[in-house]
């Protein structure tokens, strides 16, 4: 409140002011990455990146399948065609081979892709190595989708900082909030000034109102940015709160028949476990139990989860695309929960959860 209030008190009430400059250097110093753009939106992040880069009409643009539609609703702003790739078990993101295997066929089809956009899922880091070796390998700039994923890391290394430009969301559901927001992340300082510019309309310097380019409305106010610097305050808590939930959902259902828990895979990978979430194999569940029929047990006890993201290869609005696939997001979305995860869960909360799973499936 005493950030918002100072924008009030100093009348900055505008997209830009002391406020926004201060969340982007705290983001740069919490991230360790050489510049941030403070936006409207994640998916504004992503839209000025694929500009940024240059992707136009008729391009192609490799895209995470398993993800929520924003990842990929950008491509379509800039005219681009989304490609789907598959994921792979181990961290339910982008699958590396199958990656290599589209970039192969699109350059065997004179469609070189101009960019490829992986996200990070749930907090849990993609394979950044294997993927970003492709990447120089084939000359095609990363995009990191990590609106899930602040706080997470691989190799000490955070998310949104392996690839060419990164991409925060500070909407109402993420791990820190500024009500709505964004922030476009990259150790290329070019590329930060060109989102700022982009992101103001594209005015060009000059004493009267030129444009050069065409531009957008995607600057961060001062006062949500005051709402920001002081979420920057408690970001560390709030990863460490959603990690307690995880423990807490290790502990009390490993061993149960038939549920798995999303775990990181191995200790280079930190995730900040926005969501927790399991799959349940009904072959091997307490009277072949699924993951819908714990969803409904839970809604009548008050309690939301949800299914897993829907990937965009099966999604309607996508159905022309092409996809590259192998099965593994399907079998997620039809097998997968995400079991509730707030920072604010009591002891309470979580006791009503467990009071559900011990009756259904112990």
């Amino acid at each position: 409140m005493k950030y918002v209030q100072e924008a009030y008190d100093t009348n900055w009430v505008a997209p830009l002011g002391p406020n926004v400059n201060n969340f982007e250097k705290d983001i740069c110093d919490y991230s360790k990455v050489g510049g941030a753009a403070a936006l409207s939106a994640g998916t504004g992040a992503i839209h000025l990146a694929l500009v940024i880069l240059g992707v136009k009409h008729g391009d192609d643009v490799l895209c995470s399948s398993f993800t929520f539609s924003a990842s990929a609703n950008p491509i379509t702003y800039v005219g681009a065609n989304p490609i789907f790739i598959d994921s792979e078990f181990s961290t339910w993101n982008m699958d590396p081979v199958l990656l290599e295997e589209a970039i192969v066929d699109r350059i065997a089809n004179a469609k070189k892709p101009k960019a490829i956009i992986v996200a990070h899922l749930y907090g849990m880091p993609s394979k950044m190595k294997e993927i970003m070796e492709i990447s120089e390998k084939y000359d095609i700039p990363v995009i990191e989708d990590a609106a899930e994923a602040l706080g997470s890391t691989l190799c000490d290394k955070h998310m949104g900082t392996w690839g060419t430009i990164g991409i925060y969301s500070f909407n109402g559901n993420k791990i820190i909030t500024t009500s709505g927001g964004g922030a476009l992340v990259s150790d290329n300082i070019d590329y930060i000034e060109k989102a700022r510019f982009l992101a103001t309309q594209a005015r060009d310097e000059a004493p009267f109102y030129q444009h050069s380019q065409i531009g957008f409305n995607y600057r961060m106010s001062n006062i949500v940015a005051g709402v920001g610097r002081g979420q920057m305050e408690v970001l560390n808590d709030r990863v460490a709160q959603r990690r307690a939930n995880h423990d807490f959902y290790n502990e009390n259902l490993t061993g149960i028949k038939g549920i798995s828990l999303f775990s990181e895979p191995s200790s280079d990978y930190f995730s900040n476990h926005w969501l927790s979430c399991i799959i349940v194999d009904s072959s091997e569940t307490k009277d072949g139990l699924t993951s819908e029929d714990i969803r409904l047990a839970m809604l009548e006890e008050n309690i939301e989860t949800r299914p897993l993201w829907k990937p965009m290869h099966m999604q309607p609005v996508f159905a022309e695309c092409k996809s590259y696939v192998n099965g593994v997001s399907e079998e997620l979305f039809n097998t997968g929960l995400c079991l509730p995860s707030g920072s604010n869960m009591t002891d309470d909360d979580r006791d009503r959860i467990l009071e559900v799973f011990n009756r259904l499936l112990k």
